[in-house]
């Protein structure tokens, strides 16, 4: 995967030891603790925007994954948009209150694991 989806300016100058995953893992993490907290708060309005931001996250990682120059094994691209198209469609399914986030955070922790290299056998 490769997405340039922080819109935060780094804190430090130029962000050169910053790795495209590392940029991946601070998306993921931050749209999970959004999905999070909205579950524990039990915030509506949350909610909407943490689905809306994961879907957003998700989206540009389809995008991306679907782009012919992508470098990932064609297995592991497929795998990865099944589960882009998964979660934006569950996604779909929190907005109009037919699911819960749970499914959203469990996918999100599992591909935070794997940028982390913590990928059981």
């Amino acid at each position: 995967m490769y997405a340039a989806v922080s819109d935060r300016k780094p804190a430090y100058g130029d962000n050169a030891l910053r790795t495209p995953r590392d940029t991946e893992y601070e998306a993921f993490s931050r749209v999970t603790s959004m999905l999070r907290q909205s579950l524990r708060c039990q915030d509506r309005t949350l909610e909407i925007k943490a689905v809306s931001s994961n879907n957003k996250l998700w989206t540009i990682l389809a995008t991306d994954l679907a782009h012919e120059d992508n470098a990932l094994l064609p297995e592991t691209r497929a795998s990865l948009l099944s589960l882009a198209l998964f979660s934006i469609r569950h996604g779909h399914a929190v907005l109009a209150e037919k699911a819960t986030a749970n499914a959203l955070i469990d996918i999100n922790m599992s591909i935070m694991k794997g940028l982390r290299g913590e990928v059981s056998a």
